[in-house]
């Protein structure tokens, strides 16, 4: 494991970041069905308190989320996320203008009022630009960092594809290539790699992806995990998401440990300290 990579840098709202030491990427839902009851924040005081607390605790990045993406889940109309996602920015970029939000949408026109009417540096789109084809070409004409996440077909069917001929590793390797090389030609360089933990997967082949992160490294591009409380880690402990925190910061640590260069997570302060320590022990780690 090395947190010194020149490579791993990233341009938001003008400043380039190095994320070769590991980043931290708080979750906020502006949503009533998120998975995690804790992370909706649907008042002006929830939000504004729960963004200072993740900021306070060290988070780099912010994530607002207007739209669940929850197995099953029930997906709002564009007008509605549009709805939802203007009432958290227009708070949060008054509030924290220093701050560096990102979007989670697979929609390019949530994504154009994001970063048009309220600055947002970042599009998280778990749908790998499949959900809506003008996607790509948005991000490439807003010249944002761009949240590129493998899946296999769409939140509401995660296991019924979760099926990979060729190996797991070896497509999901497969889709990165395709997909970058759409993004490059259109100009788009600032590329974060989110391998889909929880899409498309079962909790074995979530596991397999954990223990095999280093094989993405070939891509040159960071690569980001978003572990925070999922199913592969409550149903692995026979417990809940509300009390899989731990399980949380033991799953963190070993994507860290493979190499993965920022955090998404719901708990703020046990991730940075999960980064703090795997730092003092890089030693050990090699």
């Amino acid at each position: 494991m090395t947190f010194v990579n020149p490579n791993y840098t990233i341009v938001c709202k003008g400043n380039l970041i190095d994320v070769a030491e590991p980043k931290i990427m708080g979750i906020v839902n502006v949503t009533p069905d998120s998975f995690f009851a804790q992370s909706r924040c649907n008042t002006e005081a929830l939000l504004i308190d729960a963004v200072k607390k993740m900021v306070d605790e060290g988070a780099d990045f912010i994530d607002v989320g207007a739209c669940s993406t929850r197995p099953a889940g029930v997906q709002p109309s564009e007008d509605e996320e549009i709805s939802r996602i203007d009432f958290a920015l227009e708070i949060l970029s008054n509030q924290f203008p220093d701050v560096f939000f990102s979007v989670d949408t697979y929609r390019s026109k949530v994504a154009e009022i994001a970063v048009e009417k309220y600055g947002v540096s970042i599009i998280n789109d778990i749908s790998g630009g499949m959900a809506d084809k003008n996607m790509f070409k948005t991000v490439a004409q807003l010249g944002v960092v761009y949240i590129l996440s493998h899946i296999n077909g769409t939140p509401q069917d995660i296991i019924s594809n979760a099926n990979y001929p060729k190996g797991l590793i070896n497509e999901i390797i497969e889709y990165f290539a395709i997909k970058i090389q759409e993004l490059k030609l259109l100009g788009v360089n600032d590329i974060i790699l989110d391998p889909g933990f929880g899409f498309s997967k079962t909790v074995d082949q979530n596991f397999e992806l954990l223990g095999n992160l280093k094989n993405l490294d070939i891509f040159g591009f960071p690569i980001m995990v978003g572990l925070s409380r999922k199913s592969m880690i409550w149903k692995t402990l026979n417990t809940t998401p509300e009390n899989a925190l731990n399980g949380t910061t033991v799953a963190n640590t070993i994507a860290l440990m493979n190499g993965a260069k920022i955090l998404r997570v719901h708990d703020v302060k046990q991730a940075r300290e999960a980064i703090e320590l795997c730092k003092k022990a890089e030693h050990c780690l090699k």
